[in-house]
């Protein structure tokens, strides 16, 4: 995976892998109230072949410096999905620019599905 150069100084250079923003997104949307887990890779084999791998829960793409970052949730049942995706992004964004210095221009959410309590057999 390629490495994002942040910094060059005498002293040296600081590079920040796409992984490390993956991460810190994952931990941020994790972590909030309403969201059930990340998205799974696609269990169609057709799908998983025609997206040659890269379907990730969290991908992202880094142009001139500026970060955009996909993320596929599943939301938990009961969630205010319009009020959650404002939270999310503005929490991921402000997570990954605190974070690692990189500027986040775009966090979109897709909601792959809703996780249902199950009930217990009586």
């Amino acid at each position: 995976m390629q490495d994002i150069k942040m910094d060059r100084s005498t002293a040296g250079s600081l590079k920040i892998s796409h992984d490390v923003l993956a991460s810190v997104a994952g931990y941020t949307v994790t972590e909030m109230e309403g969201v059930a887990s990340l998205a799974p890779m696609s269990s169609n084999l057709t799908g998983w072949l025609l997206e040659k791998q890269t379907m990730k829960p969290i991908s992202i793409d880094i142009t001139d410096g500026v970060a955009t970052i996909d993320i596929r949730i599943i939301v938990k049942n009961g969630a205010k999905i319009p009020e959650l995706s404002k939270r999310l992004q503005s929490a991921v964004k402000e997570a990954v620019q605190n974070m690692t210095g990189i500027v986040v221009s775009k966090v979109n959410l897709y909601i792959a599905g809703i996780e249902f309590e199950e009930t217990p057999a009586v």
